[in-house]
């Protein structure tokens, strides 16, 4: 798969099939996630697969409150506020609800689950190049994959549940679900184009080139 394909049709896939997913295609995914750039080559990080039904059960009815708590943010305000276009944002969390709700719904058949972990990562410029290396190398395996950070509001319950020795300082960064999506790649065409979230030199200043379509034309092959 060519780079710019991989980088330009990578998606949050929250509709997936229950199937498993070979531990040869799980270790080559964490391979290429591991290769990331991290500060100093400390890597300060780990990667806790979970695909036992009995824990996913129990995550599950975690997930659910804690996407409550966050849909009761979202409405009071406290999050996702628009910085552009309110109207065209609503439409967008409209759709992303619904998908958020068939993920809930099917949260026990997601084949995998994978818990990143870090230590002191301000920011998470160590443990999210590592993230998105993870879902670039599960796309060329055919695999989808979403991040969700929703289960920070129980994050304790979590790491208790995966027995995580948080006495040593790792905190809880994300998830990520994997699958094989029922969905189809494909380039975002819903992004405001270059010229109009960019500037040079100076904030509002002509970012000096104008985008007015994506700059990878080509069909995704799988």
């Amino acid at each position: 798969m060519d780079v710019h394909e991989a980088l330009y049709t990578t998606r949050m896939m929250r509709r997936v099939h229950p199937d498993p997913i070979p531990l040869d295609a799980q270790a080559r995914i964490l391979d290429a996630a591991i290769r990331a750039p991290n500060g100093g080559n400390t890597q300060r990080w780990h990667f806790l697969a979970v695909d036992d039904q009995g824990t996913k059960n129990e995550l599950a009815a975690i997930y659910r409150r804690c996407r409550a708590q966050e849909y009761a943010d979202i409405a009071a305000g406290k999050l996702a506020k628009p910085v552009h276009d309110p109207e065209a944002h609503a439409e967008t969390m409209r759709r992303i609800k619904t998908s958020g709700d068939y993920f809930t719904e099917h949260f026990t058949e997601i084949p995998l689950l994978v818990f990143v972990f870090a230590i002191d990562d301000h920011g998470g410029a160590n443990i999210y190049p590592a993230i998105w290396s993870a879902l670039l190398a599960a796309h060329a395996e055919g695999v989808g994959g979403t991040i969700t950070t929703v289960l920070r509001y129980e994050a304790e319950r979590v790491m208790k549940l995966l027995e995580v020795p948080t006495e040593e300082g790792w905190d809880m960064t994300a998830m990520l679900a994997l699958g094989y999506p029922r969905g189809r790649w494909g380039v975002a065409a819903n992004r405001r184009p270059v010229h109009e979230v960019s500037s040079r030199n100076r904030w509002g200043q002509d970012f000096g080139v104008t985008v007015a379509s994506p700059l990878w034309p080509g069909e995704p092959s799988r």
